[in-house]
């Protein structure tokens, strides 16, 4: 279905979750699609899969002639050109949409949905930013629904046409975008009402679902009640797509197995506001079995540290042992006074007596979770960042 036959882009941050995946999708839709990023990425396997060219290069080069320019949000004080809102508004308009958006969870929804409506026979197309193994990456250009994840990070959420919207939950995760809670669910209610009420799915309204899943935690169940909520709307049945959704294995970097290093269990997962760690060291919990769970912990941004820092280091207390290390900044830049101590301060404060370490550099954390980790115990990983790079580190540890 060539909707964009004649159109040429090139994408200023293809290698993020977002863009990789619209590159996809948009050059099996017919355009000429080509792309630079600053760093390499594990995303642009899939871009240079599809046949797109991208240059990788810490300079910005000039995009072709006659190209139409999409920045990721990463970059748009260096690159001028139309947002990824924008272009991601246009492929939905291409197609019956399910979309998914909310504060935590909209990874693992979206992809619960997909996964579901693929099992079932439908192809869909989907636009998620993650990695879904089951699927083959983040993202396809099928013939059926498409499955978007809607992020309202940067507010592009809020500009997406939807057949079927769900909004898992509403929670301030972007301090530096959003002036409070209110405000956050002010824009998603207009957004709703633009979708039209009776087809979306508020995640306040519903409970857990009581069926078998493969995924551990009792947020998983909450996401898996969302996603059988939106595929009951677009037309499928709910107890095949309950029977479907039991073989689902989750989404990388969502409690995700590494295997064991030294007699430790090694789990990475994305977690980084307060209610998302707190759920992800409950799960992990039922994972360690009688063992241990000692927890690496990378902060996300230095706005949502100087604002739930403290939050943060209350959510990890749940943990038998952690490490802090220093703030991933992404997007941002230092904020003098903010880093991962506030966080490593806060747990101490928090639970007493717990064996707490802090340490800015991610190698030497990593040494220093290593050392806390004993046979049996539960390793995990968590944080937005780059944190699950430690993970060949930790296992040389633990092996050593």
């Amino acid at each position: 279905m060539p909707e964009l036959d004649g159109r040429r882009l090139w994408l200023a941050g293809i290698g993020g979750a977002g863009l990789s995946g619209y590159a996809v999708v948009a050059k099996a839709w017919g355009a000429d699609v080509s792309g630079w990023d600053r760093t390499e990425t594990p995303y642009l396997a899939y871009v240079r899969a599809a046949g797109i060219p991208v240059v990788v290069s810490p300079d910005t080069p000039p995009p072709p002639a006659g190209a139409e320019v999409v920045v990721s949000s990463a970059y748009r004080e260096r690159v001028a050109g139309r947002s990824r809102a924008e272009l991601l508004a246009e492929l939905v308009s291409l197609r019956r949409s399910i979309v998914v958006a909310g504060a935590h969870g909209k990874t693992t929804t979206a992809a619960m949905v997909a996964f579901c409506l693929d099992a079932l026979g439908d192809d869909p197309s989907f636009l998620i930013g993650g990695e879904v193994p089951q699927l083959g990456g983040n993202a396809r250009a099928g013939s059926g629904w498409l499955v978007v994840e809607g992020d309202e990070s940067d507010g592009t959420v809020f500009e997406l046409p939807a057949d079927v919207a769900v909004i898992t939950n509403v929670e301030l995760d972007h301090h530096a975008a959003f002036g409070s809670t209110a405000d956050l669910e002010e824009r998603f209610e207009r957004w709703a009402a633009r979708v039209g009420k009776e087809r979306v799915v508020w995640g306040r309204d519903l409970v857990p679902a009581d069926i078998v899943l493969s995924v551990p935690g009792e947020h998983n169940r909450l996401n898996a009640a969302c996603a059988l909520a939106a595929l009951e709307l677009a037309g499928v049945d709910r107890a095949a797509a309950a029977d479907a959704l039991a073989a689902f294995r989750g989404v990388g970097r969502r409690l995700e197995d590494h295997g064991e290093a030294g007699g430790v269990l090694l789990v990475d997962d994305y977690a980084h506001h307060p209610a998302e760690v707190a759920a992800t060291l409950t799960a992990a919990r039922t994972l360690a079995g009688d063992g241990r769970v000692v927890a690496l912990f990378q902060p996300h941004l230095y706005s949502r540290t100087m604002h739930v820092g403290r939050e943060l280091g209350r959510a990890l207390a749940a943990a038998d042992a952690a490490v802090v290390t220093d703030v991933y900044g992404a997007r941002e830049e230092p904020v003098p006074g903010v880093s991962g101590k506030l966080v490593a301060d806060a747990l101490a404060d928090a639970r007493p007596g717990m064996p707490v370490g802090w340490a800015p550099a991610l190698a030497d954390a990593a040494h220093v979770a290593a050392s806390l980790a004993r046979p049996g115990d539960l390793l995990l990983t968590v944080g937005a960042g780059d944190v699950n790079t430690a993970l060949p580190l930790l296992r040389e540890e633990l092996t050593a």
